[in-house]
């Protein structure tokens, strides 16, 4: 019998709460009875997140696009060339000024080839700068593309609902729940926030973020501060990047992200933050080479170990 992916999401909560349940850790941190659970479902639904269609897990492809005429799919005269396409499914110009043109290919674009989920024209490409979310997508059967810009490069992302990735995806592992890693952080806020520049995992290849504030938290009688980003002002969330001792033998070796809600009183007022360490997850990197994850500042850096959350997903 084929294992599906529900079958695995399905494995992945069984095999979490009998790991939860053999936790000898039985502390729940600020009188939170629903912790463990809460836990569990968060990592249920972390699996779930990876295994979608258009999830990390479907990333086959980064295409960086030159100036002038980037031709796309499959067949071999193409700049970008694309297993599964049809032969030639357009072409996207980079410009000189910065913009991105969708061009019809000398066949004419295909039938089933739709950009936003209505039929293929062409048409200027809007893309924000470090940001995907309004990004058009171009599908056509399994693939789902869409074009990035990091600094001043332009490139073309591939997914595919069917990559080996998905099909091949054989459960996250993490580390047991410790209640004294869910810890209460003192929150200072940055007035104003401050600008941070985060390298990348691509060489060369940097964007400013900014920072709020910082959180300064206690672990074994000693004093750490980390600061985090606001990746997107509409959204009330942290976003923290670091890395800490375990990166050397057990966590992905670049980083692990965390993501909280605001602090209690808000960015701009001194107050405190919920930061359980429980959460942290592998970035995009750890799981497919054609993604862009940020790097973390030298500020974030922890020289302690933090044996919770994800470990490493590739041995």
């Amino acid at each position: 019998m084929r294992f599906s992916r529900k079958h695995a999401a399905i494995a992945t909560a069984i095999l979490l709460t009998l790991s939860f349940a053999g936790s000898a850790d039985s502390r729940l941190p600020g009188g939170n009875k629903n912790w463990k659970q809460e836990l569990i479902n968060w990592r249920a639904q972390h699996a779930i997140e990876l295994q979608k269609p258009d999830g990390w897990l479907s990333l086959v492809g980064l295409e960086w696009l030159q100036p002038g005429e980037n031709s796309f799919g499959s067949a071999p005269d193409n700049q970008i060339r694309i297993p599964g396409a049809p032969a030639h499914l357009g072409i996207l110009v980079l410009s000189t000024n910065k913009t991105v043109e969708l061009r019809t290919p000398a066949e004419g674009f295909h039938a089933r080839f739709l950009v936003g989920g209505v039929p293929v024209t062409p048409r200027v490409i809007p893309v924000d700068a470090d940001s995907d979310k309004n990004a058009p997508h171009f599908t056509i059967a399994t693939l789902n593309m869409y074009v990035i810009r990091r600094a001043d490069r332009f490139a073309l992302r591939i997914k595919d609902s069917k990559s080996a990735a998905l099909t091949g995806f054989h459960g996250l592992k993490w580390f047991p729940p410790q209640a004294k890693f869910d810890v209460t952080a003192k929150w200072t806020p940055y007035v104003p926030a401050r600008t941070i520049t985060l390298a990348t995992s691509l060489s060369g290849i940097s964007y400013d973020q900014p920072v709020p504030g910082v959180a300064e938290f206690i672990l074994d009688g000693k004093t750490y501060r980390i600061e985090p980003v606001l990746e997107d002002a509409a959204v009330p969330q942290l976003f923290f990047v670091f890395r800490d001792a375990t990166s050397t033998s057990a966590t992905y070796p670049a980083c692990r992200f965390l993501y909280t809600a605001f602090p209690n009183h808000g960015l701009e007022k001194p107050g405190t933050l919920e930061l359980d360490f429980n959460k942290l997850e592998n970035p995009p990197c750890a799981y497919t080479p054609y993604a862009t994850c940020p790097l973390p500042p030298p500020q974030n850096r922890l020289p302690i170990a933090l044996p919770v959350g994800e470990r490493r997903y590739h041995e």
